[in-house]
């Protein structure tokens, strides 16, 4: 699992940075679920990874000035109990 969030905010819009993020996490094929302070994305590990090094470089590009990232292994247990508490708070860019 992954969680992160662009920086600068901007309350307003989705800035080119954040679509820059989500569009990755997207295309990697990883679940997706965004909250009020960042974006988590589960997959598997390789995937995981390889989006990481993308949406790092892809979201720069864009303008992000700070990226925080979080990556946790979950057992398969909590990665549903994750989904199902993820899938609650709903909501994309």
């Amino acid at each position: 699992m992954v969680e992160f969030t662009t920086e600068p905010f901007e309350l307003d819009t989705f800035p080119p940075h954040a679509v820059a993020a989500r569009k990755v996490v997207d295309e990697a094929g990883l679940d997706v679920a965004v909250g009020p302070f960042g974006t988590g994305a589960e997959g598997e590990a390789d995937r995981i990874l390889a989006a990481v090094s993308k949406l790092l470089r892809e979201s720069l590009d864009a303008g992000a000035t700070r990226i925080s990232v979080q990556v946790s292994v979950l057992a398969e247990a909590e990665a549903e109990a994750e989904a199902e508490s993820a899938a609650g708070e709903g909501g994309t860019p």
